[in-house]
């Protein structure tokens, strides 16, 4: 007698094709087709991710974005948007208003691990505010930012090659040339620095003699000045990101310490508290 082979149950093919996208599991092609199949979610030529802060209304959400894949990855709930060109900007903005969430960048379907990565990272550099006028960071906004950061130890390495001259000065005097230095770069000028600062040009030429002194004749390297506006960048994101990691520690361990044990709480109802 032949066997039968159980069709597998649609909400379990729906996890383990989420889990493939996702990278956290491997199947050769042919078994991608037969999941997809099996979920009655054909794979479309480009996804999307979504990461939320919060699972509420996660199945609404998922088909208000054109019948999104629902899965979780590490305590987040994930969305794989299909077909991305047919969910606008605006009408991701729309969905998503009043709840913390990352968007990932547009990728074909093999790459769809890295757009749930990076938009993970960037929920993990946003303040999670709940609240009707919370919105979506959007990778696409910060490509930069996130290209610097994907190796904190690479841009320790690269601010300490070049920003050394700034060392030895006090951490005030050290701020005001970075920002200076950075403005110049940025604008390409001691006028569009100043305007940049809210400063006279003539403390940012002032500045710049000084950032001159400091660093020499490579400043009219284009390749230095490229490099040395990586650095400062690379410094000051890190100082933001670290800073916001200090911040949710705080807030971590003082909601850690507010929560008594069981006992105590008992101990506690016992003596009348």
């Amino acid at each position: 007698m032949p066997s039968v082979v159980t069709p597998m149950p649609v909400a379990r093919a729906r996890q383990d094709l989420f889990d493939v996208l996702a990278g956290q599991r491997e199947v050769p092609e042919e078994g991608l087709h037969e999941l997809a199949r099996a979920a009655g979610w054909p794979v479309p030529d480009t996804l999307q991710a979504v990461v939320l802060a919060t699972p509420a209304e996660a199945p609404q959400l998922a088909a208000a974005l054109g019948h999104a894949l629902i899965g979780n990855v590490e305590g987040y709930t994930c969305l794989f948007v299909p077909d991305p060109a047919t969910q606008t900007r605006a009408r991701l903005e729309a969905a998503l208003k009043g709840r913390p969430a990352a968007v990932g960048h547009v990728v074909p379907a093999t790459d769809t691990a890295s757009s749930l990565r990076w938009a993970r990272y960037l929920l993990t550099l946003a303040p999670s505010r709940v609240g009707p006028e919370s919105r979506p960071a959007f990778v696409d906004d910060h490509l930069s930012a996130l290209l610097l950061l994907q190796d904190e130890s690479l841009a320790d390495a690269l601010t300490s090659r070049w920003l050394g001259p700034l060392e030895e000065l006090t951490p005030r005097q050290s701020e005001r040339l970075e920002v200076t230095l950075l403005a110049w770069l940025e604008g390409g000028g001691a006028p569009e620095a100043a305007k940049l600062l809210h400063v006279h040009p003539q403390t940012v030429r002032y500045r710049l003699r000084q950032i001159e002194k400091l660093f020499g004749p490579v400043l009219r390297d284009p390749r230095t000045r490229f490099e040395l506006e990586m650095a400062l960048r690379s410094r000051r994101l890190m100082a933001h990101v670290r800073s916001y990691r200090a911040r949710a520690g705080r807030r971590a361990r003082a909601v850690a310490s507010s929560i008594r044990p069981l006992g105590m709480a008992r101990e506690a109802r016992v003596n009348g508290l």
